[in-house]
C-alpha cells in the first residue's frame, strides 16, 4: 500500500514539474487584420481570414501557417500562442469600406478579447489608411460614438483600454510600410502618449497588397530584431520581462529582488568608473 502511494505521489510531482516547465514559456497574443490571419487559427473562429491552407489568394504564395510572420516569430523564440484575434479587413476606427459601419470587427471592439498573454503584438491601421478613414483629432478621454468613426480618437481609446486592462503585459504596435503620412504620424504620436513601442516595417514584399512568403519572413525578422533590442536596451522592460519569466518558472520573489539589488549596485559602479 505504501509503495502504491509513493508511486502515485512521485507521478503527481513529476507531472506537476513537467507542466510548470511547459507553462513557463511566454505566451503571445496577435491582434491584427488580414496580414495576421490564417484559416483555422483565429479566435473567435468566425473572424474572417485572408490566408488559407493550400489555397492561394490571387497570386499570393502564402498557403501554410508556418509561412506567417507570427508563426515564425513565436517558433524562433520558443514562445507559445495564447490567441490570434485577427480579422481580415478590420479597421481600428469604425469606418469601413464603402462607408460601412465596421464597429463589430473594429480593433476598439475586439480589444477586450485578447486572452491572458505576456506579450501583445498589435498589427493594424492598414485598412484605416486604405479606406481611408477620417483622421480626426487627438483625443485622450471622453470619446463619443462619433469620435470612433475617426482614426486618432479610436487608436487612443483602444490603447487607453489595453494599457489598463492588460497590466504588466508588453504591448508592441507594428506599423505597416506604405501607409499615409497622416496614419504614420498619428500612430507614432498616440503610441508615444501611452508608452507603446512602435515597430516600423520597411521593405516588405507584397503580392495582392498582402505580405508574400518573402514579406512574412521580413516582418518576422524585423519584429524579432526590435523585440530583442528593446529587451536589451530598455532596463525597466528587461526587468519586467525577466521577472515574468522567473515567476512562471517558480523562482522565489526574494531571489529576484536580490538579483535586482546586485544589478543596481553593479550599474552604479559602472557609472562611477565611467566618470573617472
Amino acid at each position: 500500500m505504501k509503495k502504491l502511494f509513493l508511486t502515485i505521489l512521485i507521478s503527481i510531482i513529476t507531472f506537476t514539474i513537467a507542466w510548470a516547465q511547459k507553462d513557463s514559456r511566454l505566451s503571445v497574443t496577435i491582434f491584427g487584420d488580414s496580414y495576421s490571419t490564417f484559416e483555422g487559427y483565429l479566435t473567435p473562429s468566425h473572424n474572417e481570414a485572408w490566408y488559407f491552407l493550400d489555397r492561394q489568394q490571387v497570386d499570393n504564395d502564402v498557403v501554410a501557417v508556418e509561412d506567417t510572420w507570427w508563426h515564425q516569430l513565436i517558433k524562433k523564440n520558443g514562445w507559445r500562442l495564447c490567441m490570434n484575434n485577427s480579422y481580415s479587413g478590420s479597421t481600428i476606427s469604425s469606418s469601413g469600406y464603402g462607408g460601412a459601419d465596421y464597429t463589430p470587427r473594429s480593433f476598439v471592439t475586439r480589444a477586450s478579447n485578447l486572452g491572458n498573454p505576456d506579450i501583445i503584438f498589435v498589427f493594424g491601421a492598414t485598412n484605416d489608411s486604405w479606406v481611408p478613414a477620417p483622421i480626426g483629432e487627438y483625443k485622450y478621454s471622453g470619446w463619443t460614438k462619433d469620435d470612433l468613426k475617426s482614426f486618432r480618437p479610436s487608436l487612443a481609446k483602444m490603447l487607453d483600454y489595453m494599457t489598463k486592462r492588460y497590466l504588466g503585459v508588453k504591448i508592441y504596435f507594428i506599423l505597416n510600410s506604405e501607409l499615409s503620412d497622416a496614419i504614420d504620424s498619428s500612430v507614432k504620436n498616440i503610441c508615444a502618449h501611452y508608452n507603446v513601442p512602435v515597430i516600423e516595417l520597411q521593405d516588405v514584399e507584397k503580392k495582392a497588397g498582402h505580405p508574400s512568403i518573402a514579406g512574412m519572413k521580413a516582418i518576422a525578422e524585423q519584429v524579432d530584431a526590435f523585440v530583442k533590442k528593446d529587451k536589451n536596451t530598455g532596463r525597466n522592460a528587461k526587468k519586467a520581462f525577466q521577472k515574468r519569466v522567473a515567476l512562471k518558472k517558480g523562482v522565489n520573489k526574494k531571489d529576484i529582488k536580490k538579483k535586482e539589488l546586485k544589478s543596481g549596485k553593479k550599474n552604479k559602479r559602472e557609472k562611477k568608473s565611467e566618470k573617472k
